[in-house]
């Protein structure tokens, strides 16, 4: 009798996107604990958890995106390194089963600097575990984070999680860190798109597919609970700076979707983090991409 496997294949998935090759290289998943959405009641969580799955547990999935073309290696945001638990932390195993190797990495898009997103950029003793990459942000996004009289009136939790966790891991990469303004052409092909709430800098990236077809949006945070925000996008999260900003930010990127029939790539829709989006009776609806054998 063969021995039963003692853990999952690691996540990746490669997807062809026009000139490009897109990968997501799964860092993890986390378990949203109760009082993850403040505006919800438990009860009301769990019944349109209930509804939507048939159980109340909200297990999120940890994305990354690598996108590969004309020479070049990037990577949308860089993973928890070992400071989200024992469910994340997975990046640097599914990169190397991608075929990506830390110094292959040419730039590295921060769809913000939470924890989840940034962690990765470094060792827990300081060092910069992309040797060539080129960091890039949103202008807001690092502005905030250095911001002294912000971090004076965080509260602890912020200070420490947040505020100083920015500084410490964007640190090694000072000499090659760049910013960006709304709309601006950061690489190639590929625009920065300021949609702010969930924290002040917090951008999407839009990527031409070099060969007329609907573009992709890779939108970091703009999602964490599909069964809950896509059919209520007014519904914001605990993590989030200004709610009704990251709610207003929500619908902006869902009716640039919608409108422009994009292909859309999340941070925190259910792996491997394609879908596309419709509008159907006045509601938004999320159409996860299957799984694709070829690639």
């Amino acid at each position: 009798m063969s021995r039963l496997p003692a853990r999952q294949v690691p996540a990746v998935h490669h997807r062809r996107f026009g000139d490009w090759l897109v990968s997501t290289v799964s860092d993890g998943y986390v378990d949203s604990p109760p009082g993850a959405i403040p505006s919800l009641s438990q009860e009301e969580v769990d019944r349109l958890m209930v509804a939507a799955q048939g159980t109340p547990a909200i297990r999120t999935s940890v994305n990354m995106f690598a996108l590969r073309g004309h020479g070049r290696t990037y990577l949308f945001d860089a993973g928890s390194g070992t400071t989200m638990g024992p469910s994340c932390g997975r990046l640097p195993e599914t990169l190397e089963v991608a075929g990506i190797a830390p110094e292959d990495v040419d730039a590295i898009l921060l769809t913000h600097v939470h924890p989840d997103h940034s962690n990765g950029l470094t060792s827990d003793e300081g060092e910069a575990l992309f040797p060539r990459a080129e960091v890039i942000v949103h202008e807001t996004e690092l502005s905030h984070w250095f911001d002294d009289a912000a971090m004076a009136v965080a509260t602890e939790r912020s200070k420490t999680r947040y505020f100083a966790a920015a500084r410490f891991r964007l640190a090694p990469y000072k000499g090659r860190l760049r910013t960006f303004r709304d709309g601006e052409e950061v690489l190639p092909g590929i625009t920065g798109i300021l949609c702010p709430g969930h924290t002040p800098g917090h951008a999407s990236y839009r990527i031409a597919s070099g060969q007329g077809g609907p573009d992709l949006m890779i939108w970091g945070d703009t999602v964490h609970i599909p069964e809950i925000q896509v059919p209520r996008p007014e519904i914001t999260m605990l993590y989030d700076t200004e709610p009704p900003m990251a709610a207003a930010s929500r619908r902006m990127i869902f009716e640039t979707v919608v409108r422009d029939g994009l292909l859309v790539a999340g941070m925190h829709v259910h792996f491997p983090g394609f879908a596309r989006m419709a509008e159907v009776d006045g509601q938004y609806r999320l159409l996860p991409e299957p799984w694709s054998y070829e690639i």
